[in-house]
């Protein structure tokens, strides 16, 4: 989807990506071959060429900040498939709804080929520096919560430079919700082994584990992970979808 996308262009928006669609313009390599582009002005034609050059060179070194820079928020989801081996996908457990209340006790992180909690107390100040491995993160309702507790925990901490909140994402192509919720009414997600475990049980689990309750910090790190991995099948889907939504369909060759 990504190389179907002109918005970063100069003196492309929503309308005239469109109508590039429309005209079976599907990809960058099609763009260039074009000898006027439809709702352009001729003098941009050398400024388009230039990012289209500059667009390629940060695909090859991995720069999503490059991107970033130049998309409108709500169409970073478009990144997903070139970054997918540098996504990560995070949700946190807390004590309370805000930073102020209650701190992070548990954050895990999926991506990268490998699914790692980080406990407080324990090594959660490892966190920051992990995350630097990323060019992307993932989260549903991060931008309002998991990472404003973690700006609260860590006021140094760097994010991967590219952000998507499922729960906007999702919202768009008509799911509304919690996290589970959607998770049923899609049938995706796997929370064999933590079935029924909701946020006020999350509290209760630590609340537990640091009285020395036998095995509620392990159900906690297990709910916890759930809640991470089951964000990337999620993210497939709406990434699926939306390009389906908005890309019309191939035109057929002639034979």
């Amino acid at each position: 989807m990504l190389r179907a996308t002109f918005l970063h262009l100069p003196g492309i928006g929503w309308a005239t990506e469109a109508q590039l669609w429309r005209a079976g313009v599907r990809n960058w390599a099609d763009l260039r071959r074009l000898a006027e582009l439809p709702g352009v002005p001729p003098d941009r034609r050398a400024s388009i060429d230039r990012m289209l050059d500059d667009g390629e060179e940060a695909l090859r070194t991995r720069n999503a900040d490059w991107f970033c820079r130049r998309l409108p928020n709500v169409e970073r989801w478009r990144m997903y498939p070139e970054f997918r081996e540098l996504t990560a996908f995070l949700d946190i457990e807390t004590t309370a709804l805000t930073p102020q209340e209650g701190i992070v006790t548990v954050v895990g992180v999926h991506g990268g080929g490998a699914t790692r909690a980080f406990v407080a107390y324990d090594d959660l100040e490892e966190l920051p520096a992990y995350l630097q491995k990323f060019q992307l993160i993932v989260t549903f309702n991060g931008l309002l919560f998991d990472l404003p507790f973690l700006e609260a925990r860590f006021p140094y901490i760097r994010f991967p430079p590219a952000h998507i909140d499922l729960r906007f994402l999702l919202r768009r192509l008509g799911y509304a919700g919690g996290l589970k919720r959607i998770e049923q009414e899609l049938g995706l997600g796997d929370r064999t082994g933590v079935e029924g475990i909701v946020g006020l049980d999350a509290v209760r689990l630590w609340e537990e584990a640091r009285r020395g309750v036998p095995g509620s910090l392990a159900k906690l790190v297990e709910y916890n992970r759930a809640d991470a991995v089951n964000l990337e099948p999620l993210l497939e889907f709406a990434v699926r979808e939306m390009s389906q939504r908005l890309l019309p369909p191939a035109p057929i060759p002639l034979a």
